[in-house]
């Protein structure tokens, strides 16, 4: 009997720059998410800063959330619960590089950090703040729910990062996310107030049947305060193929807890083989398969 892995999705609202208040209210949902037997919890990206890079403050803020890590491992040995907290913004470790690193970690239920991951596909606006990791490659890595692999909100628009980390051997893709309604130009946003909703529910799904795996996606969300409008797309939500969107949430601030059966992806793999194919010798998409140096490894 394959095992079935209860999830939180933390889907939460980071105030701008109040590291300190964000994580007080992520710890409060993973306890929650501790107690009611969850073996994961996954929080967006920028969880603890927000995205204000033009902020004179954000520097600092930055510097601050990066000691956070250690409060998480921390947290998750206490609890014996995995953690991937969302995104922390890093600097460049060279010195005399003020440059800055857009990381997410899986962190296992012993405190141990077991993946890294730094954001490769930068939304526009992060490209004069952030440091894409360019050509190093994507990769998979065992964790206690299995094999898992790590990509960031706008990776999510690249169909070749998920195929690179599916050939590694990953079963399970989380995806902290920091997505808004309104990223979009004006014309964009007048063709369609709820485009990048539609972006959003058009894709996840797509591509956990497209590779047969779970996509574990976590949007941050807006203002608990009901009635009051948030630019925030949410739509957290594990996707599952045969299954769709499960436990997807609105737009507000919540948890979401959801049953990961890892027979659904058998189940999967067993009518669409896609796995299977991409093994064989002479597979006609080889090259997005490349591993090494080359060329063709630029994923």
């Amino acid at each position: 009997m394959a095992p079935v892995h209860k999830i939180a999705l933390v889907q939460l609202h980071p105030r701008a720059l109040a590291v300190q208040d964000n994580y007080a209210r992520a710890e409060a949902f993973i306890r929650d998410a501790a107690a009611k037997g969850c073996a994961l919890a996954v929080l967006p990206e920028y969880h603890l800063t927000s995205w204000v890079p033009d902020d004179p403050n954000f520097g600092a803020a930055c510097a601050e959330s990066a000691s956070y890590l250690q409060k998480y491992q921390s947290l998750a040995k206490e609890l014996s619960i995995c953690i991937v907290p969302g995104t922390i913004i890093e600097e460049a470790p060279k010195d005399g590089d003020d440059s800055l690193h857009n990381i997410a970690y899986f962190i296992s239920s012993d405190g141990s950090i077991l993946g890294r991951y730094q954001k490769k596909n930068l939304w526009i606006t992060e490209r004069k703040h952030l440091v894409s990791s360019a050509h190093e490659p994507h990769q998979a890595f065992d964790t206690p729910l299995g094999r898992i692999g790590l990509l960031i909100c706008w990776d999510l628009a690249f169909p070749e990062a998920f195929r690179e980390l599916i050939s590694d051997g990953a079963d399970i893709i989380c995806v902290p996310t920091f997505w808004s309604l309104k990223d979009v130009s004006d014309e964009g946003y007048a063709l369609n107030k709820n485009g990048e909703a539609l972006f959003l529910q058009s894709t996840i799904v797509s591509r956990a049947f497209e590779n047969t795996c779970a996509v574990v996606f976590v949007n941050a969300g807006g203002p608990p305060e009901r009635g009051e409008e948030t630019a925030f797309a949410g739509m957290s939500q594990l996707g599952m193929p045969h299954l769709g969107a499960v436990g997807k949430l609105g737009q507000a601030e919540g948890m979401s807890i959801v049953e990961l059966d890892m027979d659904v992806l058998r189940i999967a793999e067993d009518n669409y083989k896609v796995r299977e194919d991409m093994q064989k010798e002479g597979w006609h998409y080889a090259f997005t398969q490349d591993r090494g140096s080359g060329s063709n490894s630029k994923l």
